[in-house]
Order: structure tokens, then C-alpha cells, then sequence
């Protein structure tokens, strides 16, 4: 029977064979990089809110306390954000004319809240606590980053299912005494292991699946 193809044909398909489990390959790696990075994590994003509020002046200047603006962050599911009142309890007396707390002011007289813009989005599939993370002894900074640090805030870290499961899967590590909660720059003592018996966190519960997705 004749050759149908010509021997060549050989040789060429195995340059395909290869170039395309090397295309594939690539596009995996790609794919895998994009994934993670912050241009679809959100990770380093500074969303305009309507007003600049800067948490390096009132946190790290002032030393205000995160739970004097976020007041449900130990007893609720939601750390909650500031009404205009929170605002007014100090700028009725300080900066009453400065330009970009005119929204502010705006909110007061009109009665209508101030639409902040969420920094940190978890997708909706995802059921998180903040007073499970807060009242065992996981700092603000943990999952905010150096917010004394920041004039506008900014999601400082990736917020992936990796990220999360990384501290689940090694959660002394991450504990701090809780009058440290709210504390900045806050060095371990080296105690994660006691401070884990001393709030009865469950290691080999914390991974499961139900913890985070219901």
C-alpha cells in the first residue's frame, strides 16, 4: 500500500504534540498567576469613598481605638461602619469648615447616611464573623494590615480562600492577647499555643468546609 503521508508528517506532528502540552502548560501558568493577583483580588485597591478618610491620622495620630467607628466588630457578624453621628462627635467642634467634610456636614443636615464603599468584598458564597475572629483573639491587623499606617484605606492583603486556609490550618500563629486586638504593630509573645487552649479553638474543625461556606 502507498504512503499516503509524506514522512515529514512525523516529525511535524511531534513538534505539535509537544507545542501544544507546552501551549497548555503556559496557559496553566498564566492562569494560576492571574488568578492571584491583585488585579482580580483586590489586593493594594484604594476605592474612592466620599469622604478621604485617613486612618494613619485617626488611628496611628490620634490613637482612636478601631472599635469606636466599627462598634459591632466584637458581637456581630459585621464589623459595621460609621454614621455621620460617629463623625459629628468630634467635628461639631474640630474642622467645622474644612472642604472635604462637607459631605459630612451634607449627611447631617439632609438625614441621609454617608455611602461608604466596601474595601474589603468576600464573594457571596462566603460566610465570614468577625466576632468569631475578634473574641479568639485574631487581630484587626491580621486581616487589615497597618491600617495606622494607611491615608487611605486599602485592602492589604489577597482575601483568597489560600490566604484564610493558611491561618485556619495554623491559627497560633496569629493570636494575640485580647486587649491586643485592636493594637498596631503588635509583636507575638511567642504564646499562640497557650492563648489556642485558652479560647478552645478546635484545630481540626476550623478546616472544614461548613466553617466558611453554608
Amino acid at each position: 500500500m502507498p504512503q499516503i503521508f509524506h514522512p515529514r508528517i512525523n516529525g511535524l506532528t511531534r513538534i505539535l504534540l509537544v507545542g501544544g502540552a507546552l501551549a497548555l502548560l503556559a496557559v496553566a501558568c498564566v492562569a494560576y498567576f492571574v488568578d492571584r493577583s491583585p488585579y482580580l483580588t483586590g489586593q493594594g485597591a484604594v476605592p474612592e469613598q466620599p469622604v478621604p478618610f485617613s486612618h494613619e491620622h485617626h488611628v496611628g495620630g490620634l490613637g482612636i481605638d478601631c472599635r469606636y467607628c466599627h462598634t459591632s466588630v466584637d458581637r456581630s457578624t459585621f464589623a459595621g461602619l460609621p454614621d455621620t453621628y460617629t463623625c459629628m462627635s468630634c467635628h461639631s467642634q474640630l474642622w467645622t469648615n474644612a472642604q472635604m467634610l462637607a459631605p459630612v456636614r451634607e449627611s447631617l443636615k439632609q438625614d441621609r447616611p454617608l455611602v461608604w464603599v466596601r474595601v474589603h468584598k468576600l464573594p457571596d458564597f462566603v460566610y465570614f464573623n468577625h466576632q468569631a475572629h475578634v473574641t479568639r483573639g485574631i487581630g484587626c491587623e491580621s486581616c487589615h494590615g497597618r491600617v495606622d499606617r494607611m491615608p487611605l484605606m486599602r485592602q492589604a492583603k489577597p482575601m483568597t480562600m489560600q490566604w484564610c486556609l493558611d491561618c485556619h490550618r495554623h491559627p497560633a500563629t496569629a493570636l494575640r492577647p485580647k486587649d491586643r486586638i485592636t493594637a498596631m504593630g503588635y509583636a507575638p509573645a511567642g504564646n499562640g499555643d497557650a492563648l489556642l487552649h485558652q479560647y478552645r479553638i478546635h484545630t481540626d474543625r476550623i478546616t472544614e468546609c461548613v466553617i466558611c461556606h453554608r
